[in-house]
C-alpha cells in the first residue's frame, strides 16, 4: 500500500488568523509540504490541476518536476490532470519529460475536474465533456505505446506519421489511474485498459464510491487483466489530527466551517459520520482509515488531503508529523496483515520494467540523424527494422 497526501491547490483566508496568503506564499508553502511529506515517511505526493483563482497549480508538470529535484524517493502525480481541456500530445510529452527527470518517480491521474468555465478557456464544449474524456486518452495511450500514430478523431486535426518525443523512460509509459467521483463509463475506460481506478472519497458517503469501485473490478476481470481482487484501487480522504479527540475538534472547527466546500451546512459532527472525514486522534484516524477496505476491498493507494481550507503552513506540518510519526506506521502494519496474497502492490516504473522486460535491458530510444523533416514516415528509432524515409506534402 502506497501513503500520501493531495492537494487541491486553493488558497483560502484563514478564519483564525484572517489572512489570505498571496500566490507566492502558498507555492513556496506547496514545496515545503511535498518534501515534509517525504521527511516524515509518506510515499506520494499528487497535486490537482486548476486555472483559475483561487486556485494556483495551473502547470503541475512544472512544480512536480520541481518538488522531484528536490526529493528522492517521493512518487509525484496528479489529483487531477485535465484530459478533457489538455491536448494529449501535450500531456504525452510534459508527463513523459517529467518522467525521465523524476527517473521514474511519478504516475498520471487523469479527469474531468470539477470548474465548469474551464472548457470555454480552452476551446472546449462542456456537453462534450465524456466523449472528449474517452477520445484524449484513448489517443494519449497510443502515442506512449506507439512510435508512431496515425490518428483521428472528432476533437483535435487529425495526426499523420507523428511520434511524440520524448518517449517513455526505458519505453514503458507512466502508470495511469482514472479519477472519478461519478461516472461510470471512467470506471469502465479504466477496466478496459488495465489501469488504475482512484475515487477521491471525500464529499458523499461510502456506499457511492463503493458502487463504481465494484464495477470497474468487475469490468478489469472482464477485460482480462486479472481477478477483481487484483484491480489497482486508489482511495482518497481527509484528516485532521490531534493528540486528543478533542482538541483536534476545537482546532479544526473554524477551517470546516468556513470551508467552501462544506462551511455553513451539516455539522462538523454530521460531516464526519456521513463521509470519510476524520477529525481526531490518530487512533481515531486509523480506524475509520481501516474500514475503507471493508466496503472497498483490498486497494492500493491511499491519499489524504490536509492542506485545505486555509490552515496554515505550520499547522499543515504539524499534521504531517503526527500522520507519518502515529498513523502511517500502524496503518502499513495492519493493512499488510490483513491483506490478501491475491492482492498485487501498487505498480512502480521499475515494477513495469520488470513486467515488460524481465531480466533483459530495457529499450533506450536513439532517433535517426536530423534529415530536416523528421515528421511523416515509419519509425525515425535506430532499433526499428524499417530504416526511416521521410516524406513531404506536395504543394
Amino acid at each position: 500500500m502506497q501513503y500520501g497526501i493531495f492537494s487541491v491547490s486553493d488558497i483560502t483566508r484563514d478564519p483564525v488568523s484572517g489572512e489570505t496568503p498571496s500566490e507566492a506564499e502558498r507555492i513556496d508553502a506547496i514545496v515545503k509540504i511535498a518534501k515534509h511529506a517525504e521527511e516524515v515517511g509518506l510515499d506520494v505526493f499528487a497535486i490537482g490541476e486548476h486555472h483559475n483563482p483561487p486556485f494556483f497549480s495551473s502547470s503541475p508538470t512544472t512544480l512536480l518536476a520541481h518538488i522531484a529535484a528536490l526529493t528522492e524517493k517521493l512518487t509525484v502525480t496528479t489529483s487531477t490532470t485535465l484530459i478533457t481541456t489538455n491536448d494529449p500530445v501535450r500531456i504525452a510529452e510534459e508527463y513523459a519529460m517529467l518522467q525521465h527527470l523524476s527517473k521514474g518517480r511519478m504516475d498520471l491521474m487523469i479527469g474531468r475536474g470539477n470548474t465548469g468555465p474551464v472548457y470555454p478557456w480552452f476551446g472546449q464544449d462542456i456537453r462534450q465533456s465524456l466523449p472528449l474524456a474517452l477520445e484524449n486518452y484513448n489517443l494519449l495511450h497510443r502515442l506512449w505505446h506507439e512510435d508512431v500514430v496515425d490518428w483521428e478523431g472528432r476533437f483535435r486535426t487529425p495526426l499523420q506519421g507523428f511520434t511524440s518525443t520524448p518517449r517513455p523512460l526505458d519505453d514503458v509509459p507512466p502508470f495511469v489511474w482514472h479519477g472519478s467521483i461519478r461516472t461510470p463509463e471512467i470506471a469502465e475506460q479504466a477496466a478496459f485498459y488495465g489501469n488504475g481506478f482512484f475515487a477521491n472519497n471525500i464529499f458523499w458517503p461510502k456506499e457511492h464510491y463503493q458502487r463504481l469501485i465494484a464495477f470497474y473490478r468487475e469490468r478489469f476481470e472482464h477485460y482480462g487483466h486479472g481477478t477483481a481482487k487484483q484491480a489497482i484501487v486508489g482511495l482518497g480522504g481527509q484528516a485532521f489530527i490531534a493528540k486528543n479527540s478533542q482538541d483536534a475538534k476545537d482546532q479544526f472547527r473554524p477551517y470546516f466551517n468556513e470551508a467552501p466546500v462544506y462551511g455553513n451546512g451539516p455539522t462538523m459532527e454530521e460531516f464526519t459520520d456521513a463521509t470519510p472525514l476524520t477529525v481526531g486522534s490518530p487512533q481515531e484516524v486509523i480506524d475509520k482509515t481501516l474500514t475503507f477496505r471493508e466496503w472497498a476491498g483490498d486497494y492500493q493507494r491511499q491519499l489524504f488531503l490536509m492542506d485545505h481550507a486555509g490552515l496554515p503552513l505550520k499547522t499543515v506540518l504539524e499534521q504531517l508529523d503526527l500522520l507519518g510519526e502515529h498513523v502511517i506506521p500502524v496503518l502499513r502494519k495492519e493493512t499488510e496483515a490483513r491483506k490478501d496474497p491475491e492482492t498485487p502492490d501498487a505498480p512502480t516504473h521499475e515494477s513495469l520494467v520488470k513486467a515488460k522486460y524481465g531480466d533483459s535491458a530495457p529499450r533506450q530510444p536513439r532517433p535517426n540523424a536530423n534529415r530536416g523533416d523528421n515528421v511523416t514516415g515509419a519509425s525515425p528509432y535506430q532499433d526499428t527494422e524499417e530504416q526511416f524515409q521521410a516524406s513531404y506534402p506536395a504543394l
